[in-house]
């Protein structure tokens, strides 16, 4: 039994209904041992036996229940597949968003300013056909599909407004003297219809476009692998200056700086020379390195880095999952109250047809799901706002429900705890004479400290040397007047200072002759001015902080001390960062992780909430759910507030939506002693949509 696990592309997924029915056909196939759907990305994390069945049975049996399963052969066309559809159904999606609101004010505007125009109903039935079957056959072609599987869901609720509008509408244009026969009057709701379908794909634009920036971390993750790469383990690939190695391996000739904050997320490069390991997507500096593949494809640690993102990232919307759910049972529930409701008039002594049928449909359109479907992208794009003014990037409608939960936030230390930038903090001079001669190494060099060193010099004169060298593992060596000079991170000579700067975590750099001490540096990452008050201010609010960093652990010790964070970790890699939210969690806790480089992309996805700090790498920015623009992290604290009254907001408008249906049914049912009719139910209706977006602007003054 060989059990895999694959991720493929789903296409024709519309809501939590959807999603459902393609889980249980994957789980129905002969071999799947599990299988998660995701809406958010739409995707199915299938496990399966591969000597059982295939991924073109997979497919076949995604596609006979309504849907399709990307299964290319090969990784990249696949991707390559799934980003095209995804782009023109988004583009699709647009267009018939921006035709329907056209249509609708087309139809509002005639319908209330051309009451003496002779085309004026075939003029609105036409309008509206275009509205409601081609900007909204989205709608229909989803209900019918959960019909035919006897479920329902939003798509069910907009299908049948709709067309029950468009319907009652249609017959009395075409039969206004079947209910003037019975004292009755044909009015046209047209507008209705129009206006239901243009306000639900404005909320489902921007649910796309959501979704569509969370899939942006995968796409640039795995634009960093190489293409069509033919290399195999066992193969020597020589790496030029500047270019991305390809593989994992180790170097056996050559030395150079490799850029490692792909996997490390440390702003220095690291010294490669023969024995140390390489990886790929990482960046060689100036130098030439001959490396032995050792893992090609989908074993490097880049693509185990891409699958963990993956597998994170396969969460689904929390509050729209709970409203389809809801709408399962408001939908049979409205259509029953309907259907009792014009059974109960057409038995009443003297309410008639007419009266009976009127009040059946005044049901159906009061209940129309616009409050409900607008009660959260409402305050979800207010509090979006909101945010964006005040410097808090949110992409992920779920962040603004999570962030009021948390009760630990994870930060990563260099670039988001600290600046990023290494600078000389400590330094001891023994010889100022000799700052000349540091200039003059310094400047020689390709190390990523020596313009840091040479900048310490100050304005010294750079000195004529002979015999410059480097020596990998050690620095550099130089002659000035016969005699040897050196620049390294080791000396034969003592220093109290440097061995205090080394126990408190900090890079110490010596530069001595070959008879004297002549300096010694303490380099370090500087704390960001806001880091400190930003722990105190989560503390204050009951959130725990942790510090992880792929720094050593004394220095990741020395800033968690001085930040005032009692646990932490040195050493981190990738697989550790996001080992460590997945032990937070298990023990319950609700995390958000804060970082800024692709080292922290698995980490910032398994997290409740990922917090991506603006001056990092586009990979953790795509990544996370927030990005804070400023390096100011007091706006963390600024998320969790924000958060709290966009959950309030969201609750009221759903208290609302809901509250609003338990009232108005029975009156438009005409239990109240009163009829309302069609009109008065749909200006109600459309009221209770104005409530729940007045209610949702409140966000921007909070």
């Amino acid at each position: 039994m060989a059990i895999i696990k694959k991720t493929f592309p789903v296409k024709g997924l519309g809501c939590a209904a959807c999603v459902a029915r393609v889980e249980s056909t994957l789980k129905a196939v002969e071999g799947v041992a599990d299988c998660s759907v995701s809406l958010a990305s739409n995707s199915a994390s299938v496990e399966y036996d591969n000597a059982i069945t295939s991924a073109e049975k997979l497919q076949k049996a995604v596609q006979d229940a309504g849907y399709d399963l990307v299964v290319e052969a090969d990784a990249d066309e696949g991707d390559d597949e799934a980003e095209l559809v995804r782009q023109e159904e988004y583009r699709k999606l647009r267009r018939d968003m921006v035709w329907a609101i056209l249509l609708a004010l087309a139809i509002f505007v005639i319908q209330m300013g051309f009451k003496d125009f002779r085309g004026r109903g075939i003029s609105l039935f036409l309008l509206a056909s275009a509205s409601v079957f081609w900007c909204g056959r989205r709608f229909h072609r989803s209900a019918f599909k959960q019909a035919r599987h006897l479920s329902a869901g939003m798509d069910t609720l907009v299908s049948i407004s709709t067309l029950i509008s468009f319907i009652f509408s249609t017959f009395n244009l075409a039969f206004p003297s079947v209910l003037a026969a019975a004292g009755g009057k044909a009015p046209l709701y047209f507008d209705s219809a129009a206006m239901i379908t243009a306000f639900i794909l404005i909320g489902r634009v921007l649910e796309d476009k959501a979704k569509y920036g969370t899939t942006a971390s995968i796409r640039r993750l795995m634009g960093l692998r190489p293409r069509k790469d033919k290399a195999k383990p066992g193969d020597l690939i020589k790496i030029k200056p500047g270019e991305r190695i390809p593989v994992d391996g180790i170097v056996k000739d050559g030395n150079s700086f490799v850029d490692e904050s792909l996997l490390t997320g440390e702003p220095l490069s690291v010294e490669k020379y023969p024995g140390h390991k390489v990886f790929t997507g990482t960046i060689n500096g100036n130098g030439v390195l001959m490396v032995l593949a050792e893992k090609t494809g989908e074993d490097t640690m880049l693509s185990g880095i891409i699958r963990m993102v993956q597998e994170a990232q396969g969460s689904k919307a929390r509050i729209q999952r709970t409203v389809d759910k809801v709408a399962a049972v408001f939908v049979p529930v409205v259509m029953v109250l309907a259907l009792a409701t014009l059974i109960y008039w057409l038995t009443v002594p003297g309410a008639g047809f007419a009266k009976a049928l009127l009040n059946m449909v005044s049901v159906l359109v009061i209940a129309c799901p616009c409050s409900l479907g607008l009660a959260t992208p409402t305050a979800i794009v207010a509090g979006i706002g909101n945010g964006a003014e005040k410097g808090i990037l949110i992409k992920n409608a779920d962040a603004l429900q999570l962030a009021r939960k948390l009760d630990s936030v994870v930060f990563d230390k260099t670039g988001t705890l600290t600046v990023g930038s290494p600078k000389v903090t400590d330094s001891k001079w023994f010889s100022v004479l000799s700052k000349g001669i540091l200039k003059a190494m310094e400047q020689n060099s390709s190390h990523p400290l020596a313009a840091v060193l040479a900048a310490e010099a100050g304005d010294a004169a750079p000195k004529e040397l002979s015999d410059f060298a480097y020596v990998p593992g050690k620095g550099l060596e130089a002659t000035y007047m016969s005699t040897r000079y050196f620049v390294g991170n080791h000396s034969d000579k003592s220093c109290p200072e440097a061995e205090q700067w080394k126990k408190e975590g900090r890079t110490v750099v010596y530069f001595s002759s070959e008879y004297d001490l002549l300096a010694v540096f303490a380099i370090e990452d500087e704390i960001r001015g806001s880091s400190a008050e930003a722990i105190s201010a989560l503390k204050e609010m009951g959130i725990e902080s942790y510090l992880l960093s792929g720094d050593s652990s004394a220095a990741a010790g020395l800033a968690a001390k001085r930040l005032g964070i009692d646990k932490f970790e040195g050493g981190a890699f990738p697989a550790d960062k996001l080992s460590f939210v997945r032990k937070l969690q298990e023990g319950g806790h609700k995390v958000a992780m804060v970082g800024d480089g692709i080292n922290d992309s698995a980490a910032l996805a398994a997290a409740d909430l990922g917090i991506a700090m603006g001056g990092g790498s586009d990979i953790a920015m795509d990544t996370a759910m927030v990005t804070i623009v400023s390096p100011d992290l007091l706006k963390i604290a600024g998320l969790v507030k924000l958060s709290r009254n966009t959950d309030r907001i969201i609750k009221e408008n759903l208290f609302w939506a809901f509250i609003y249906n338990v009232l108005m049914i029975p009156m438009a049912a005409g239990l109240f002693g009163f009829d309302p009719g069609p009109m008065v139910a749909a200006a109600c209706m459309a009221l209770s949509s104005v409530c729940v977006v007045c209610n949702s602007l409140r966000l921007r003054r909070m």
